[in-house]
């Protein structure tokens, strides 16, 4: 066997390299399938041992704002469906629901038209076709309204 085909032993893995077994906790803990080990830097205070209070609130709910309109961000420009799809998954584990509204009637109160196609279908007058741009709303707050190409009759 060529000496550069021959495996090397675990102890002498290249820096950089992760373990599978290590990488698939470290991805578990992420994913929140397990429970997370301590924090290694213990000058970091949790959630709960910070002096609740009004202001602390308002930065919290300023905070959590921030970084709902980051991941928005992100999410427009993401070029992977896996990452939309994961920024949309953890956006909705804390309550920021994708708004899709094809097949509804359109609503301007809550959708903008971007786009219109005609259509000889009477029952299709008014209706969304499809979403070109995704919204979200936040425990039914709206955030973003979706951007939508609606049917029209001719």
């Amino acid at each position: 066997m060529a000496s550069w085909f021959r495996r090397r032993p675990a102890d002498d893995d290249p820096t950089g390299q992760i373990p599978g077994a290590q990488l698939r906790k470290i991805i578990d803990e992420v994913e929140g399938t397990t429970a997370a080990q301590a924090p290694s830097n213990t000058d970091v205070n949790r959630v709960s041992d910070v002096a609740a209070g009004p202001d602390a609130l308002e930065q919290a709910w300023a905070d959590r704002q921030e970084l709902i309109q980051l991941c928005l961000y992100a999410l427009d420009r993401a070029r992977s469906g896996g990452v939309v799809e994961r920024l949309e998954q953890g956006l909705a584990r804390v309550g920021v629901e994708a708004v899709r509204p094809d097949g509804q009637r359109f609503d301007p109160s809550v959708h903008e038209a971007g786009g219109a196609i005609c259509t000889e279908d009477p029952a299709l007058d008014g209706v969304v076709a499809e979403t070109e741009v995704v919204g979200f709303t936040d425990g039914g707050r709206l955030l973003r309204a979706p951007v939508v190409t609606v049917y029209t009759k001719r």
